[in-house]
């Protein structure tokens, strides 16, 4: 039930992160505060399609 997502940057657009979630626990999208080495501060990464 495990899939792989790829977490992209809100601000920038870049996929930096892949992850694993649980679709049948997270079935909506989900949001992670990750550091941005464009930025060079932290922002919310959230899941692309």
């Amino acid at each position: 039930m495990r899939i792989t997502i790829t977490l992209a940057c809100s601000e920038t657009g870049d996929r930096n992160y892949t992850t694993t979630k649980n679709k049948r626990n997270n079935p909506e999208r989900i949001e992670k505060k990750k550091y941005s080495s464009r930025l060079k501060k932290y922002t919310i990464h959230r899941e692309a399609r």
